[in-house]
């Protein structure tokens, strides 16, 4: 029987990979609905091969020109619309490919509705993580990582207990500037910084790996994932993207997962789980062809929004909701020609050290954090363009 998925943010990176798997496993899948933002263009390449009887799209007006073009397909639109299709009964797997804080009532949502989810969805956790924990056990329901440094940790789990584990290794790859000393860094360019050595990603995610504000991220999703302290969960330099993430157990056996970097195959591995599939890879990994890996330690003065995401996940509250929405800010005024690169850094440890300490107890105090680093992020990069 095949598995039913929702799909949200379907014409993004994860999104279309989703797309690629669901293709070549006909036998095994079918995207029964599925969102895009404004991408209408993207849209009708997807409808052109799949055959979702829903699909939620950014704005109305755009939804309503669609009803036109494909009658027997039902649109919708907006937050709203988005939360509607989480919270349908007639499918398996949510799966949580949106960019941004918009992605955390749908997850909540399907959660709620009795359904599991494979994240791919960073905000869920970062920003709204005890309320996400809170929820899965409330309902007995699964989150299945996507991220490909998750999803490692996931695999080298398995047959294991978690409370065999002594800690859980990330592993990064210093993104476009790596070699880059802080004096270098003062003049990099956009189309420098989404130049990643070895993953295709979007855009923002692309930058959040050149500052390494991403793996800071991850350290608090993998705390909210495998229920782990800060204290035990550690980040080690990885250039060749080769070692996706390791455990190490208390006997100080490290396991290791290793794989082409090619996201396709933890996307796979979360809708499939526990089960494994064949995936045609044009380059699988060669061992051979890589012959050498190299491991090192972060230096979190050269990346500090690595150290001030251990420091945000630590103190706990809203300080992560907040680190996170001032980054997607400074983020997207270092992509525009606002601010220079290092400004990012800047804003967000600065947003995260003047927020007053509040409680996160439902989804409004969580979006009052959101609020309140956003707008805290656009008032300094105001300042920056004066």
């Amino acid at each position: 029987m095949k598995k039913r998925l929702i799909l949200l943010g379907a014409s993004g990176s994860i999104g279309t990979q989703t797309v690629d798997i669901v293709l070549q496993h006909p036998d095994l899948f079918e995207i029964c609905a599925l969102s895009v933002g404004k991408n209408i263009e993207q849209l009708h390449r997807i409808l052109a091969s799949i055959k979702a009887d829903t699909v939620c799209v950014q704005n109305e007006a755009d939804a309503g020109a669609l009803r036109e073009t494909y009658p027997d397909t039902a649109f919708i639109s907006g937050d709203e619309g988005l939360c509607m299709l989480a919270e349908r009964t007639d499918y398996d797997v949510l799966v949580n490919a949106l960019v941004g804080i918009v992605g955390f009532l749908p997850t909540l949502r399907a959660i709620e509705s009795g359904h599991d989810v494979a994240l791919a969805n960073k905000e869920t956790l970062v920003c709204g993580g005890a309320l996400i924990d809170a929820a899965l056990k409330k309902y007995g329901r699964k989150l299945l990582p996507i991220d490909s440094e998750h999803s490692a940790i996931f695999q080298c789990l398995q047959g294991n207990s978690i409370d065999q584990v002594k800690r859980l290794i990330i592993t990064a790859s210093g993104g476009s500037f790596r070699t880059k000393s802080r004096e270098e860094l003062k003049n990099v360019t956009v189309e420098q910084a989404l130049a990643h050595p070895n993953w295709a990603m979007g855009a923002k995610i692309t930058i959040d790996s050149a500052d390494m504000m991403n793996k800071g991220f991850e350290v608090t999703e993998a705390h909210w994932l495998f229920g782990l302290d800060y204290d035990a969960i550690d980040v080690i330099m990885h250039e060749e993207s080769v070692v996706h993430s390791m455990v190490e157990y208390n006997d100080h056996s490290i396991i290791a997962q290793l794989g082409a970097p090619d996201m396709r195959l933890p996307i796979q591995y979360a809708l499939t789980w526990p089960d494994r599939f064949a995936y045609d890879l044009s380059h699988p990994l060669d061992l051979a062809e890589i012959g050498t890996l190299h491991f090192h330690k972060p230096d979190v003065r050269r990346f500090p929004l690595l150290a001030l995401a251990y420091e945000a996940g630590r103190k706990g509250g809203c300080y992560s909701a907040v680190m996170n929405a001032a980054n997607d800010c400074a983020n997207a005024a270092f992509r525009q020609g606002k601010i220079p690169f290092l400004k990012i850094e800047d804003i967000v440890i600065e947003a995260v050290h003047r927020t007053p300490y509040t409680e996160l107890n439902d989804t409004g105090d969580l979006m009052n954090a959101v609020r309140w680093g956003t707008e805290f992020a656009q008032k300094k990069v105001e300042e920056t363009g004066r």
